[in-house]
């Protein structure tokens, strides 16, 4: 493939019809697929309590996937760490490098669940407390890359669904850790260096030196970036979503970056950054196929959960307002969606609107087989590029 290599980022998504095990037989067959056509890594998200994903233990789903496949790297696109200690991430993904050495990527991510308890369903224990972003127009980076005005995550985070989803993976009485302190904590047991305040050791095995890949999942300038440069981690920014945020997410990791001392880390900044694409042989077809896309995000927009991905017919009938098209407009404008050409030449502005060393590719279409071709046709693309 190109200098540049792509990842795939997998929600093991549910179709309208379908079932989660057809979902995760869909998965195992893809990840196969991508290994033959030469993608670098096939990694999996972490969501919860959603219809229409199946994609809820990115370390179980790995685990299946890796014993299907040969070379391909695997990985979490992200673990989400708010109710996940260091021991068990470790021990974790200790015992995947066990069985497939030098192929698991680790990645890490803040996720909800760092708020303080509250009065109120919005703010039960496990709800995040973020405030609103700042109001940005919409701009056009040097090289035309859209970064659209930032989505207000409030009214999400702050919802009963969202709480409900907290206390239900946290311990009662139970708070996350400081997020920075839980990466050094990470790290130190991956190193085989931990030690407690009243200086007992902890050795996890397996676990201790693997030959794991850390990487920081991030969607602004905020904490992950500067944790993962000052750590001198790889950093893997989310334009496909929280678009608005990317480049001033890669500019604060770089200006944040330290080189890391020892295989864990990188001497010098690595950026991987997402985007949503739909690829076909030809442009109507693919925005055909992409047609469930605004009723799907706006699922997870509203809270309610995301829904089973609707066929083309399916979405077509789903009532849509001036406001549910507001609230999936920043998603709906930054998702690739055409010929391979078409798609390509917008992957390469991303790349280059960020400087990013690989890019990460994520696909959902109904059929399974769509969303197959789709990656087979950017392949073959990105193989001239």
């Amino acid at each position: 493939m190109s200098n540049t290599p792509l990842t795939i980022l997998d929600l093991v998504p549910i179709s309208s019809g379908s079932t989660a095990a057809e979902a995760l037989r869909n998965s195992i067959e893809l990840a196969k697929y991508a290994e033959d056509l030469g993608y670098a890594r096939y990694w999996f998200a972490e969501h919860h309590l959603n219809p229409g994903v199946a994609g809820t233990s990115p370390a179980v789903v790995i685990a299946l996937i890796a014993a299907s496949t040969d070379r391909i790297r695997l990985g979490a696109g992200a673990v989400q760490l708010g109710h996940r200690t260091a021991l068990s991430t470790v021990e974790e993904f200790g015992l995947l490098d066990a069985l497939h050495p030098g192929r698991v990527d680790l990645g890490l991510g803040r996720s909800g669940g760092r708020g303080k308890p509250g009065p109120g369903p919005g703010t039960a224990r496990g709800a995040a407390t973020v405030p609103p972003p700042p109001r940005r127009e919409a701009t056009v980076t040097p090289n035309g890359l859209l970064l659209p005005p930032p989505f207000d995550y409030t009214a999400v985070l702050g919802s009963p669904r969202f709480g409900l989803i907290g206390r239900l993976l946290q311990q009662p009485g139970a708070h996350a850790q400081d997020y920075a302190e839980q990466i050094a904590d990470i790290l130190a047991l991956l190193r085989g260096t931990f030690q407690a305040a009243e200086g007992v050791e902890a050795h996890v095995v397996p676990g201790e030196h693997a030959r794991i890949e850390p990487w920081i999942l991030g969607s602004s300038a905020g904490e992950s970036a500067q944790v993962a440069g000052s750590n001198g981690l790889r950093f893997a920014a989310n334009y496909h979503v929280a678009p608005s945020n990317v480049v001033e997410a890669v500019d604060a990791y770089r200006a944040a970056f330290e080189p890391a001392a020892d295989t864990y880390g990188v001497t010098e900044p690595h950026v991987s950054v997402s985007a949503d694409v739909v690829v076909a042989e030809d442009e109507h077809t693919a925005r055909e196929l992409a047609a469930g896309y605004g009723p799907w995000v706006r699922s997870i927009r509203t809270a309610e959960g995301a829904i089973p991905y609707p066929t083309p017919a399916e979405a077509a009938l789903v009532p849509w307002t001036q406001a549910d098209q507001d609230l999936v407009a920043d998603r709906l404008q930054t998702q690739f969606v055409g010929t391979a050409k078409q798609v390509a030449d917008r992957l390469e502005t991303l790349r280059d609107a960020t400087g990013a060393d690989e890019l990460i590719v994520t696909t959902i279409t109904h059929d399974h087989a769509d969303r197959v071709r789709s990656f087979e046709l950017l392949a073959e693309e990105w193989e001239t590029r």
